[in-house]
């Protein structure tokens, strides 16, 4: 028969792992400790340990919730500096996706940024999907598209523009989430 889990227990048993499991998805030690000082206050208003069907499954997933808000609190400025439109208007995703930097920040970003646009894509006629991976991804310029597709210049705009225009909203809703406080 095993013993029921009580705060001081469960603190001493995860405390060391969960700590490293937090500082290696933020910057410093110091956010490390405010967010597992953060999961700690949550468990501790938990009215009974037992009521909780996976003790480290619960502890992570609020690990993982209070990471998450930490980065949307600060996510304005981090977000802006990966983001942008060059002049004619079309985003700047290599930028985000192919970008060397390694902080926990931006890889958390990067991760976040590329299942949206893999869902986004996703979502687009397989012609308009094409022609974004191969133009923005694949740095083939639009007329080595379309003499690629044997297809008319103009076709292979309109199909950047249509899937441009897609992302650009869908990526606005991830923006907008990632910026809501």
């Amino acid at each position: 028969m095993s013993e029921k889990p009580t705060i001081l227990s469960t603190v001493r048993r995860y405390s060391n792992q969960l700590f490293r499991f937090i500082r290696g998805r933020v910057r410093s030690e110091e956010e490390a400790e405010d967010i597992l000082q953060d999961v700690w206050v949550q468990l501790s208003r938990l009215s009974n340990l037992d009521e909780v069907e996976s003790l480290s499954g619960w502890l992570y997933q609020v690990a993982r919730n209070r990471i998450t808000d930490t980065y949307r609190k600060k996510g304005t400025e981090s977000l802006d500096d990966l983001t942008y439109e060059d002049e004619e208007g079309n985003l700047n995703v290599k930028e985000i996706l192919l970008s060397d930097s390694q902080s926990p920040e931006d890889a958390f970003f990067k991760e976040i940024f590329w299942d949206a646009l893999m869902n986004a894509l996703d979502e687009l006629p397989e012609n308009q999907r094409q022609v974004f991976v191969w133009n923005e991804l694949e740095d083939l310029t639009l007329q080595e598209i379309a003499d690629k597709t044997n297809e008319n210049l103009i076709t292979i705009i309109s199909r950047k523009r249509y899937a441009v225009q897609h992302l650009r909203q869908r990526l606005q809703a991830l923006y907008d989430e990632l910026n809501n406080d």
